[in-house]
């Protein structure tokens, strides 16, 4: 098992079989990784506290809208622990009790992330938690969060094809607006289900575990999403 351990949630609550990494975001084993490419353009058819969110932004629902995973894009896991580096964190967004690994959140995501011209929602098995124990840490407001539902008839098709289990439910939250999808374990599968279902603008940006959200990763989110306004 590895060390890097955090979250026991999963989707439809409880916890779940596979805890390879459980830094929040491994929900069954039985999933693999295929392919190893960031963005692609798709078109067509506990002791945590924060501030209650409200949008300031004018029509919110005429922005895109960004579902951001937890564990590799902000929380880097799978490489060598020297080369991950940790960050301390304010006293009063850090319970006693937090977990090790959060330390691995860089501060620098937040106002990163809240510049980006678009709407911000969890997309990750911390469901709530995020909001309780990630937001505060690199200084970004309670965001909405996606609800997984529960396990279906539809999850063993899935699977063969290689399609991953969040992939139908941010098609569905999303209901035709534009999205852009951060997460480690997208796969040419993800993208091309997504272009056959979905009616607006997506981009489906993969991020190297290693490493979480880089520089180039940024750039490249915020020039997809300006080029939708």
């Amino acid at each position: 098992m590895s060390g890097d351990t955090l979250h026991p949630g999963g989707r439809g609550g409880g916890a779940q079989p596979d805890s390879r990494i459980r830094a929040g975001e491994r929900y069954e084993a039985g999933r693999s990784r295929h392919g190893l490419g960031a963005g692609a353009w798709v078109g067509g058819a506990g002791g945590c506290h924060l501030p209650r969110y409200r949008d300031a932004v004018t029509g919110p629902a005429q922005r895109p809208l960004l579902f951001l995973d937890v564990d590799g894009p902000l929380i880097p896991f799978g490489g060598e622990p020297q080369d991950t580096p940790t960050f301390a964190a304010d006293p009063a967004s850090a319970g006693a009790d937090a977990h090790p690994l959060l330390a691995r959140l860089n501060p620098e995501h937040g106002p990163r992330l809240a510049a980006l011209p678009c709407e911000v929602v969890w997309a990750t098995t911390w469901m709530a938690d995020a909001n309780e124990c990630v937001a505060p840490r690199i200084g970004l407001p309670e965001l909405p969060v996606v609800s997984w539902p529960e396990p279906s008839d539809t999850d063993d098709e899935d699977e063969r094809l290689g399609l991953h289990w969040k992939t139908r439910a941010l098609i569905a939250r999303a209901a035709g607006r534009p999205f852009a999808w951060v997460d480690d374990e997208i796969t040419g599968t993800d993208r091309i289900w997504v272009a056959a279902h979905h009616r607006g603008h997506a981009l489906l940006h993969r991020v190297d575990p290693r490493r979480g959200l880089t520089d180039a990763d940024y750039l490249e989110l915020d020039s997809w999403l300006r080029q939708l306004s």
